[in-house]
């Protein structure tokens, strides 16, 4: 029972990583119907950012600001120069500059980090572990729980209760008819790439604390994220959090009890089961068109 808990408490801090990486996309679909592929390399971007201010002496209270700040400038560019010359194109076309946008976004990285792997100097989270039952919860996991619970509360807030984030909902349902309402489309696409960029690089921040800071392996974590989307529903905030936990608990619980190798594969069993049971997700919409 010990080590099952043990297994468990690791799967629910992995997966607070991957909600916030799954989080990070549902933003941007939800608004815009775009899915982002280039989310792994912001997140690398983020991340590499705030080694590179701490390796400057730069105190992590000024770090942080900072790097969200970059961040969100860097959402700002990238609806302005690459996302919104294709408003009115095929979304494919939308969805391919994204690839392309993170191809450019890890060479990038390689030309100003290089290839190998880095450690924070000083860990972001204390090192302190919270003993629960005979296991232990180690204070990145810990700190990754809550700032996921705190994003995810301000995300559904914003989306709920603020004049923005009807805003977002509506122009996700129709752009013609949102402008006709006064909307200003452009901007919500802006803001919402920019919102998108912050929780990017908090995730890509808060992975590096956990694991090693990389170039490649950085932006391939992302694909875990994958699964948790489309389990939770591609326009659902609850679902990327549920579904983001429930990855990382059945991998950590498949790589304690078969294999660390089995546990590489779990997560897109998981998606191949959803695809064929639900590929909406569980709190997917299905949309029915009428002819």
């Amino acid at each position: 029972m010990q080590t099952f808990l043990q297994f468990s408490l690791n799967g629910l801090g992995v997966g607070s990583i991957y909600a916030l990486m799954s989080l990070s996309i549902v933003l941007i679909y939800k608004s815009t119907k775009v899915f982002n592929f280039a989310t792994g390399q912001m997140m690398m971007v983020g991340a590499f950012i705030c080694w590179s201010l701490i390796e400057w002496n730069v105190p992590m209270w000024v770090s942080l600001p900072l790097v969200l700040g970059a961040s969100y400038l860097l959402g700002l560019v990238v609806e302005r120069l690459v996302m919104r010359p294709l408003i009115g194109q095929p979304l494919i076309g939308a969805m391919l500059a994204t690839l392309v946008l993170g191809e450019l976004l890890h060479g990038l990285g390689m030309l100003s980090w290089g290839g190998w792997q880095r450690k924070f100097a000083t860990p972001i989270f204390p090192l302190a572990k919270l003993e629960i039952g005979g296991a232990y919860l180690s204070g990145a996991f810990i700190g990754a729980l809550i700032v996921s619970v705190i994003i995810f509360i301000v995300a559904a807030f914003l989306y709920q209760r603020t004049h923005i984030g009807l805003s977002m909902r509506a122009t996700a349902e129709s752009h013609m008819l949102a402008q006709s309402k006064g909307i200003r489309v452009h901007t919500i696409f802006a803001l919402t790439w920019a919102v998108s960029a912050i929780v990017c690089s908090l995730a890509g921040i808060i992975l590096s604390d956990v694991l090693a800071l990389g170039i490649t392996e950085s932006a391939g974590v992302v694909y875990k994220a994958f699964p948790a989307i489309l389990l939770g529903g591609l326009e659902s905030i609850l679902g990327a959090l549920v579904g983001g936990l429930v990855i990382g608990l059945a991998e950590n619980i498949a790589g304690g009890y078969i294999s660390p190798l089995f546990a590489q594969i779990v997560p897109y069993i998981v998606l191949l089961i959803i695809l064929v049971i639900r590929p909406e997700g569980i709190w997917g919409l299905k949309r029915i068109e009428r002819i």
